[in-house]
Parts: C-alpha cells; structure tokens; sequence
C-alpha cells in the first residue's frame, strides 16, 4: 500500500532535496505516471554514458521533447552529474512547455561546486521522512521514537528495521558523505559522528566535540555543516532579536530521524531509558515543526529560548521577529507545576506570547494559564502554529 504523502509540488520546474531514502522517486514516480522521461543517475550504466559523452543527453532530450512528446523530465540523484544543468537551462529556455523535476540527495555538491542552479527558472522543495498525519495509524509512538520514519521501514518486522537503519548509517553516513566531503581523517569523523549523535537536542559544545574527536574546532564546525547540507539535521539557534548576536551563541542540532539518531548510538537493540525517550520525544515533535515549516512554505522560523541562569524553552516560533508562540514538549502523562518552570520564566519577559505544553497527556487541560495539549492533538493542529 502506497502511502500519501502531503506534501505539494509545484507546476513549474522544481528541484526536490531530501536524505537517501526519504521517497523522492516514489513520490515522483507516483505524481507523475505519463508523458514522462526517466533519467536515473543512480544506475551506473546511465551514469558513466553521460559523462563519458555529456553531449548525449541533449540529444536524447531533445528526442523525446519533439518525437515523444513528453511533458516532464526527471533526472534522478542530479548532484552526481552537476554539468547536466547547463544543458537542463539550455532545454527549459527553448522548450517552455515541459516541466523538470530534479531530485537530490544533496544541494551540497551543487551550491558549493558553483554549478548552474536555474535560479528563476526552478523553485526548491524538501522531502522527509513520513509525517505523522502521514502514518499514525500504522506506528505507534514507540516506534517512532525507537525505529523513526524512514518509508522503507513501513510494514517492515523489527530486525529487518535494526539492520536497515543499522546499513544506513554505515554505509551511507560514513561512506558517502565522507565521499563528498573529501574528508580526510576518516577516524576523525566517525568519532564525530558517534559524539554528535549523543548529543542530540543539546547545546553543541564544540570544543568538547573536538577535544574528543581528536580534530579541530574548524574541522567539528565543518562536519556539521556537511550533516545539514546533506540534509541529515538541522540547527536550531537560541532566539535573540539580533541576527548577529544569535549567531555568536552555540546552537542546538537535532538529527532528521529517529531511527537513524538510534542506530548511530546503537541504541536499536536495547531498551530506551526514559530520558532517553525523552530526548527522542523532543526530536519527534521538533522535526515535525521543521518538516511542516517546508511542506507549508512558511516564513516561520524555529529558535529555542534559555536565560543567563539555564531557564530554557523548547521551541520559540516566531513570525516576522515577532514570537508567535513558545512550547515545551514532556514526554510525560503527567504534567504538573515542576514541568512549567521555562514557560513560567519565558512569560515573565513576553506574558503577551501564548505557551502551549505538548506531552503525553490523554486530554488538554489549562494549568497556570499554560494550555497543556496531547501530542496527539497537537500534531494533528500543527499547521495553526506555523
């Protein structure tokens, strides 16, 4: 059964950016059934012919746009074959009537490379992994929390979801992305990897990091900007009204799955303890946030909010510099004053900003004028906030 997905793509020419295995083709191929021509970058054959002979892939595009006549085109995996773009541009000029659509696993490649990224001419989208409202009636939460949501782990048994992600990260977070980044300590980045992965959901220390690393401060700092560039997690940078003082603190990172996060820690085969749950719980809610934040096209932006003295709320999401709303998330069926402390605080400096509580509770209730909400519900009202 093939999941929906709720993400909207556009009717013009679009890149499509998201992690290996996150569905790109699947959802293309099930958007797109005719008048369509396939280039799969992926296979080796198709490859190897269009670098060794570039030229041909003008050619057989312009065969299939005047002989065939077909109304998109899609190039699969297009970072491994950047040059393609200019002959991309070249047929979107000349052949207005048909729609490209280009996916990646990496913008990395494209934007640091300086290759030809059709600005104007191709608009950018991002997929991630399944979505809640996508599949809360196949997983439960501790499925999520344990296993994550990558789509081909749906309808899968346990062990074959162990070694799937197990396989994920040794081979495609410590191969292929040190492929890209032309690392050369590889020792180094695995230690990297294994620290930063710990670290989930906390400040970065990257002096730590890199004192245990065995690298630079430099060199951690560059290792992270290969995960967010690969589009294996993201920043969330503590909230200050000026963007240049925000960017003088430490931010958060939080990993773009659960899964993932638990296989880098070898945690898929244990028992989770619950502050480690607790952690995943705040991932869960926080990639949903990011994921809708794309798929909505908002301008929302996500920051999280702490005081010289440690008072700390989870996310702050804020609108045009203004805070639209703060929540904390519990992973708790009881919520009482003792879990409200950095809202309390937080309302103190903006009583006028609305705080919301998403827990593990089985019915919203109102505690100290904090709406406590369950995640359930919140999840499923998630576009109201961004």
């Amino acid at each position: 059964m093939l999941i929906e997905r709720i993400i909207q793509l556009p009717d013009m020419s679009f890149f499509l950016f998201g992690a290996r295995q996150t569905g790109k083709t699947t959802l293309i191929q099930s958007r797109f059934k005719e008048s369509i021509w396939t280039v799969n970058l992926l296979l080796s054959e198709t490859f190897y012919r269009y670098q060794q002979q570039p030229q041909l892939f003008l050619r057989e595009a312009e065969y299939q746009i005047q002989r065939e006549k077909i109304r998109y085109i899609f190039v699969d995996e297009i970072q491994r074959l950047p040059t393609l773009l200019n002959d991309i541009h070249y047929l979107m000029e000349k052949y207005p009537q048909v729609q490209f659509i280009l996916t990646g696993s990496s913008a990395r490649k494209l934007r640091r490379g300086g290759y030809n990224l059709l600005a104007g001419r191709a608009i950018q989208r991002y997929l991630f992994p399944f979505v809640f409202q996508e599949i809360r009636e196949w997983y439960t939460l501790d499925e999520i929390l344990r296993f994550g949501t990558l789509p081909p782990l749906l309808y899968r048994h346990n062990n074959e979801r162990v070694e799937i992600l197990r396989a994920y990260v040794d081979t495609y977070l410590k191969e292929e992305i040190i492929a890209e980044a032309f690392a050369r300590n590889v020792g180094g980045f695995y230690r990297f990897l294994e620290l930063a992965a710990g670290q989930f959901t906390e400040i970065i220390n990257y002096n730590a990091i890199a004192r245990d690393a065995g690298v630079s401060v430099k060199t951690v700092q560059s290792y992270y900007s290969i995960l967010e560039d690969t589009l294996i997690g993201f920043y969330l940078w503590p909230w200050r009204k000026s963007v240049r003082k925000r960017l003088r603190l430490h931010p958060k990172f939080y990993f773009f799955d659960n899964g993932v996060t638990n296989a880098a820690n070898r945690m898929l085969g244990v028992e989770l303890p619950p502050i480690w749950k607790g952690k995943l719980f705040e991932q869960f809610i926080i990639q949903e946030l990011f994921r809708y934040k794309h798929y909505l096209n908002s301008e929302s932006q996500l920051f999280f909010w702490r005081t010289a003295h440690g008072a700390e709320v989870d996310v702050l999401i804020v609108k045009g510099e203004k805070i639209h709303h703060a929540i904390e998330i519990k992973y708790s069926s009881r919520i009482e004053n003792v879990h409200l402390r950095g809202l309390v605080a937080f309302r103190e400096e903006h009583p006028e900003v609305p705080c919301t509580v998403v827990a593990t509770v089985s019915e919203p209730f109102v505690l100290k004028g904090i709406t406590v909400l369950p995640y359930e519900r919140f999840l499923t009202s998630i576009a109201d906030y961004l």
